[in-house]
């Protein structure tokens, strides 16, 4: 188990989200948030990206740690593929949002099965000509910065999911790490217990004890191993909850390592996915509103075209230009539409913005009290408890201590070390949810 030094690291690294560099995590500073999202360089991508491989199968490492439990959960989660494929969806827009218009080719016959003169063919008149509409208005670039900031929505959302994912991996890591732990503890009893019992036999066999002291000691034997069984069922769950996170049926077979996966680096609130996820909903509301008044914009269409009079074998040039009337449909619905979606986008930011900065205070504020917790029960309730328990077998043996001595010593060391495996526990959630706020 990771000594509350090391958690104390892993604490104070994470808790750069909002204080400086060197900073203590108990007196953390007001998160700063809001970093502008920096879109990708105008135009669209060149090519569509290969389609995402499936998810990694085959069985997990035999002995997992934490490291490779998040690289195993990254590589296998249909989530991730799910959300990895959006990405993929959304740069094909981009690829799509960069096309120019394409032009048209018509055909017109005139002067063909009419009467009089126009009767049959003699007279007919056919123009081939080519049209193209013009992008004055900026259709082509307003859909490409559309589509540009969509496809940063889509990588924040693709952030997002592999963050969730790895905070519920670090989350039952430390949850099937914790369940051993009191399953050791468990078994431990159980030893102490029946070398208790074997004990008391001998005293009350020697006369020394009642036969009450040796019934007592063996339901003392009998609870604890009751207690062992659902310490085995429960650290069975926690390797199972384990596995179903990483994307695999099977539990995990053993877990082993720190609970926490300490890095020197500091991050700061502006990072946190959920901000810069508002901020690019926000750029990509207001470069849906730009799209829409383009669309209200009028654009000509140009045509060139080859006539060839029939009659008199002559061929000719055609010229024209057309342009739509606005007189009813002017895209009103649309712009007053976008308008509002780009309102709530930016009532949306705020509220995150709100919501981050109280999520960090109170993860700072758990990681800071667990690890005071943890420190307070490796410095002196633990090992204390543990010396009371060593003083008062051997003062058993040597008859200078009861048995309902030894048993309360043996329960207070007990709820001492499952305090310390709780402890360490909410440290590890508490890291694992402020490392999930600081994602990148």
């Amino acid at each position: 188990m990771k000594s509350v030094a090391a958690a104390a690291v892993a604490a104070a690294a994470l808790a750069g989200i909002t204080a400086p560099v060197g900073a203590q995590v108990g007196n953390p500073a007001t998160p700063t948030v809001g970093r502008p999202v920096a879109l990708p360089p105008e135009g669209p991508s060149a090519s569509i990206r290969p389609i995402a491989v499936t998810p990694r199968s085959g069985p997990l490492p035999s002995n997992l740690t934490l490291v490779q439990a998040l690289d195993e959960a990254a590589a296998r989660s249909p989530a991730i593929v799910a959300a990895d494929a959006e990405v993929a969806a959304a740069e094909a827009r981009l690829l799509q949002a960069g096309y120019r218009t394409n032009p048209e080719l018509s055909l017109e016959v005139e002067n063909v099965l009419g009467t009089g003169e126009l009767a049959g063919v003699r007279s007919a008149e056919t123009t081939l000509a080519v049209n193209q509409r013009l992008d004055l208005g900026g259709r082509r670039s307003a859909r490409i910065n559309a589509a540009r900031a969509e496809l940063e929505v889509q990588r924040l959302r693709l952030a997002i999911s592999r963050g969730d994912l790895l905070r519920s991996v670090r989350e039952q890591f430390a949850h099937a790490i914790a369940a051993r732990e009191k399953l050791n503890l468990a078994t431990e009893n159980v030893d102490r217990a029946r070398e208790l019992a074997r004990i008391a036999g001998i005293l009350v066999d020697a006369g020394r004890d009642p036969p009450l002291r040796a019934l007592r000691a063996r339901s003392a034997l009998a609870q604890a191993e009751a207690e062992q069984e659902a310490a085995r069922a429960d650290e069975l769950a926690a390797r199972a909850s384990l596995a179903a996170s990483i994307g695999v049926r099977e539990p995990v077979t053993s877990v082993s390592g720190p609970m926490i996966d300490a890095r020197g680096q500091t991050i700061f609130a502006e990072t946190s996915l959920e901000v810069r996820l508002a901020d690019a909903e926000r750029l990509a509301a207001q470069a849906v509103l730009r799209q829409q008044l383009a669309e209200r914009r009028v654009d000509p269409a140009v045509g060139v075209g080859v006539r060839h009079v029939r009659e008199t074998g002559d061929v000719g040039l055609v010229a024209g230009v057309s342009m739509p009337l606005q007189i009813f449909d002017r895209n009103q619905g649309n712009i007053e539409a976008a308008r509002r979606m780009a309102a709530a986008a930016d009532a949306r930011r705020a509220n995150v913005f709100a919501a981050t900065t109280a999520r960090a205070r109170n993860a700072i504020g758990a990681v800071d009290a667990a690890q005071r917790r943890v420190a307070a029960l490796e410095g002196s309730a633990a090992p204390e408890a543990a010396e009371a328990l060593r003083l008062t077998e051997l003062s058993y043996r040597e008859g200078r201590a009861t048995l309902l001595e030894l048993l309360d010593a043996q329960e207070s060391y007990s709820r001492a070390q499952a305090s310390l495996i709780d402890a360490r526990l909410s440290l590890a959630l508490a890291a694992a949810e402020l490392s999930r706020i600081a994602a990148r």
